[in-house]
């Protein structure tokens, strides 16, 4: 399994950056995508996942207007890929962010449970730097 993250980079504070990820070598079609992202000094976060056509925000997330109004996940019309469109950056958004696949039922318990590194597959990772 193969995810290659792309997107990331300079943005300035108030700006907007779409990431996307594609995802080769899943033999099973069932499948979720997420998003995480990780600041230095600072422990992993997860943003949200689609799964089955439904968006699924991390509970730490969830009613923050903050986060969950700025960062929308999407899937593409490309096959195998899926986007995170980031609006009104901050600098405190600055951070690797990586896609993030598994099995959607095995997703789902780890993703509730917070055990987010037993998910299978992750991507290298790309850096979103806002800045002005």
């Amino acid at each position: 399994v193969q995810l290659v993250e792309s997107g990331g980079g300079l943005a300035q504070p108030g700006g907007s950056l779409r990431l996307s990820c594609t995802v080769s070598g899943f033999t099973n079609d069932d499948y979720a995508v997420g998003w995480f992202r990780q600041a230095s000094g600072k422990e992993r976060e997860g943003i949200a996942y689609i799964s089955r056509g439904s968006t699924y925000y991390a509970d730490a997330v969830k009613g923050r207007f903050d986060v969950q109004g700025r960062f929308t996940p999407s899937r593409s019309v490309v096959p195998n890929t899926v986007h995170l469109d980031m609006k009104s950056l901050k600098p405190e958004d600055t951070a690797v962010y990586y896609c993030v696949v598994d099995l959607v039922e095995r997703y789902r318990i780890l993703f509730a449970r917070g055990d987010f590194d037993l998910i299978a597959y992750w991507g290298q990772g790309t850096q979103v730097t806002v800045s002005s």
